[in-house]
């Protein structure tokens, strides 16, 4: 059987050990040095101890700590110093410990709830300096009074938005008796974010595309709800949460591109008509210089016949009356040879009509200002002019340009002598 000295022995040796510090000093804390006598009576110690030192000390707010600290030897010959105390904890050079935990630490920061402060304190012996012992206890503040920590964004919690804009703000905390440590964000729509929400002081921000409002959605509004859930070190919620109704918008660089895709095409598809106006231009002009000169030579044979029929001779007056048969028989010739080009000159007039009016089109729906807001009517109406024109010159054919300039073309078209011939003419 174990006997009941050495057990207590044992005892006294392990809580001489659990409150050593080592790291604060190289003296061993309560170390008990135990000498037995015979009988298994204990002896008196020898080693300076602090004989009453409570190791933790839990305050409330507000309360009063008053504990005098007891020395094994005569406290005369002794003094109490302290190191890496919290503001307001005081010790007197005869061991008395004094503390009033005001509220004022605690709302000014200077103090807080549930932290352990570790406090290191000293004895010296007046007369001999290597007779001294150094150890820590640690002290921890709390607090019935609870008051919740918030999360505080600095927008309001309902917000108007157009696609293609871009929201940012700061998510703030509230501090109250535990401030909030982490913020968890999530959305009832998974949305893609420019940045990160984990604590107090991040920046939200965020840009809708200009698909999010799809076409099922009434009224072309769609509503993202942002929760923000701050959590404290109690595991105490808050949640902020902001509702944002985006509305649909016009996609404005989207729709400037199919502007100018728009403009180059029509222009293209001038240019192509011009050549074909060219063209046709070109055909009922030679038919016309040729049938002008079989008129020509009619015209001279008969006043040749009428000239030669006046003659005094004979023969010149046979050669008079034959001219003009010789007139008469060139008009067939002429209408076989160089027959009359009514339809090429009416596609001629068709196709120059179409060009003035797709011109005037693009100049009645130029962009106004740097941002248009009619932007997308005017690219649906000159789409639709396009087409419309193109269905009415369906028959036309029409053959790439690359045998002329743009310039070219433009100075052939804008000349003054081809546009008297297709100019309307007052009765």
């Amino acid at each position: 059987m174990i006997k009941p000295v050495k057990v207590f022995q044992f005892w006294l040796l392990v809580v001489g050990l659990a409150f050593s510090d080592s790291a604060f000093s190289q003296n061993p804390v309560f170390h008990i040095p135990m000498a037995m006598s015979d009988t298994g009576k204990i002896r008196d110690d020898s080693a300076l101890r602090i004989r009453n030192l409570n190791p933790y000390f839990t305050l409330h707010v507000d309360s009063t700590l008053t504990y005098q600290l007891e020395l094994n030897r005569d406290p005369s010959k002794y003094f109490f110093f302290m190191k890496n105390a919290p503001v307001g904890l005081k010790i007197k050079e005869n061991g008395l410990l004094t503390f009033k935990a005001d509220k004022s630490y605690f709302l000014s920061g200077r103090l807080k709830y549930d932290n352990e402060y570790k406090v290191n304190i000293g004895v010296q012996n007046l007369n001999n300096p290597q007779e001294r012992v150094d150890t820590s206890f640690t002290l921890v503040f709390f607090t019935t009074e609870i008051m919740p920590s918030h999360v505080k964004p600095t927008v309001s919690n309902v917000l108007y938005m157009d696609e293609g804009d871009t929201i940012s703000f700061k998510v703030q905390c509230e501090t109250g008796t535990y401030p909030i440590e982490g913020i968890n964000f999530y959305s009832n729509i998974p949305i893609k974010t420019n940045s990160s929400i984990k604590g107090c002081n991040d920046d939200f921000t965020w840009s809708p595309p200009y698909d999010f409002v799809k076409e099922s959605d009434s009224s072309k509004t769609k509503l993202l709800i942002l929760y923000f859930v701050g959590t404290n070190k109690i595991f105490m919620r808050d949640t902020a949460t902001i509702r944002i109704y985006i509305k649909e918008a016009l996609n404005y660089p989207y729709m400037k591109e199919e502007f100018s895709l728009a403009i180059h095409n029509i222009n293209t598809y001038i240019l192509r008509l011009k050549y074909a106006f060219f063209q046709l231009d070109k055909k009922v002009k030679k038919t016309k210089n040729t049938r002008t000169d079989f008129d020509m030579t009619t015209a001279t044979t008969a006043l040749g016949g009428t000239i030669f029929s006046s003659a005094a001779s004979q023969d010149a007056k046979t050669a008079g009356t034959i001219l003009p048969s010789v007139g008469v028989a060139l008009v067939p010739v002429k209408e076989a040879v160089a027959p009359t080009l009514q339809a090429e000159q009416n596609q001629a007039g068709l196709i120059r009509s179409s060009i003035k009016r797709l011109e005037y089109s693009m100049r009645d729906n130029a962009l106004v200002g740097e941002k248009d807001m009619e932007i997308a009517k005017k690219v649906t109406a000159l789409k639709n002019e396009l087409k419309q024109t193109q269905v009415q010159l369906i028959d036309v054919p029409l053959e790439e340009t690359s045998s002329m300039t743009e310039e070219q073309l433009n100075a052939y078209f804008n000349n003054p002598r081809v546009n008297k011939k297709y100019r309307l003419k007052r009765k």
